[in-house]
């Protein structure tokens, strides 16, 4: 863990632009700090909410908050969902059914730090992602996580990196402040009921699957398929009609320092600019491309049997070179999917340092004051705003998260979560 807190520490530095205080600087032992329950959620839907089989649907349509009615009922959700039924037709063996957040925040005139810790459920941190392995003819995925089909049928490994998330909203997206996140998740996306076909999605988005999206950017918002103009969701996003959707990253940010900056309005979308880590696949050449430079990472690529016995990132301008198909690739030589890169632009705003010890994970998050970007919401002094937070754990994605109700975030103001001016 030494090795790989400072391969991220020295690529951070080499990356990240000077920021007003040193996050590791912070005596957080004088910081509040707030426990945020979070729970297991299983394919509980937007659509499920408005729905006869939720007893609460009344209350969603008359835009009530669902923590009037659950507030300190996450343990008794994640315990009935986690296990199985209506809701979760593929349950997890050893799943976590709620998890505890801790939260902590500051600020001084330039930026806000936000300070995470929670406990894994395995005994060592989520860094690895799948791969792509050669099978002797091939490039192949090797490795997927734990609610894919494959992986229960035991015809694949378990395997994705750990991940926390933050929404936030500025007050302009109705109901957000109300249902949190489950505005975003609906039925067709990955993993919940009636997901979209691959040609479906295609053509109504252009895009491979249905991701999160907002309900104001649909003509019916039960209805994935009946995505606005795109001249609506463009005015939708000049109002501020759009969550920020901030999201840290154990093996595909975290090595660099960074931690996504995206948003959500008519999909999952990252921000302007350049993201912190790009697909390995040359798709037309059907070869990986970039491998280990020999050099520093000791062999052109890793194996099944090395798998967690050293850092497996693949960072450019630190260890990554170009694929050479000639370089005598053996049957189970295997490099990763996505190799890391500097992010530029406004998908770069957001800044970020975690560590794994005794089975928790301590990140903290650090983000420009008064962003102006366009797919942005901008923290400021005196400001309040709505958050909703999740946590992937133990090789998961999708919705095989726990997350929050939604809670509020201040500076220099009165909420749930209140940060402390720095002096």
């Amino acid at each position: 863990m030494m090795k790989r807190a400072l391969l991220a520490s020295l690529t951070a530095i080499a990356m990240a632009p000077a920021v007003a205080a040193d996050p590791a600087t912070i005596n957080w032992t004088k910081i509040p700090a707030a426990t945020v329950p979070l729970f297991y959620p299983g394919q509980s839907s937007y659509e499920w909410l408005l729905s006869d089989k939720h007893p609460g649907a009344q209350g969603i349509q008359a835009n009530l908050p669902c923590a009037g009615c659950h507030q300190g009922q996450e343990k008794k959700l994640g315990e009935s969902l986690v296990k199985g039924g209506p809701l979760e037709p593929s349950p997890v063996k050893g799943k976590d059914a709620t998890k505890e957040l801790k939260v902590q925040a500051a600020y001084d005139d330039k930026n806000a730090y936000l300070r995470f810790q929670w406990k894994t459920n395995a005994n060592k941190p989520g860094i690895e992602y799948p791969y792509y392995r050669f099978d002797g003819k091939e490039w192949k995925v090797y490795g997927e996580p734990r609610l894919n089909k494959s992986v229960q049928e035991g015809k694949q490994v378990a395997m994705y990196e750990d991940r926390l998330t933050l929404m936030i909203d500025d007050g302009k997206v109705p109901g957000f402040d109300k249902q949190g996140c489950w505005l975003t998740c609906h039925t067709g996306e990955r993993d919940m009921p009636n997901v979209a076909a691959k040609a479906d999605a295609q053509k109504v988005l252009k895009k491979n699957d249905v991701r999160k999206y907002l309900p104001a950017s649909r003509t019916n918002p039960s209805d994935w398929t009946t995505v606005k103009s795109p001249d609506e969701i463009a005015k939708l996003k000049a109002e501020g009609g759009f969550v920020d959707l901030i999201q840290w990253r154990a093996h595909r940010s975290n090595p660099v320092g960074g931690v996504d900056d995206g948003y959500v309005l008519e999909y999952r979308n990252f921000d302007k600019g350049k993201n912190h880590f790009a697909s390995n696949m040359d798709n037309e050449k059907k070869v990986p491309k970039f491998m280990y430079d020999a050099k520093k990472f000791k062999s052109k690529a890793t194996t099944a049997k090395d798998v967690g016995k050293r850092d497996p990132f693949l960072i450019t301008g630190v260890n990554a070179v170009p694929f050479d198909p000639a370089a005598g690739w053996k049957e189970g030589d295997m490099v990763p999917r996505y190799y890391l890169q500097p992010a530029e632009g406004s998908a770069a705003d957001n800044k970020g340092a975690g560590t794994w010890k005794g089975g928790m994970w301590t990140v903290v998050i650090t983000r420009p004051l008064g962003l102006a970007n366009p797919d942005d919401k901008a923290f400021k002094d005196g400001g309040v705003y709505s958050v909703g937070f999740a946590v992937h754990d133990d090789n998961i994605t999708t919705r095989g998260h726990h997350v929050s109700f939604v809670k509020t975030l201040g500076f220099g103001a009165k909420a749930d979560i209140q940060a402390v001016k720095l002096k």
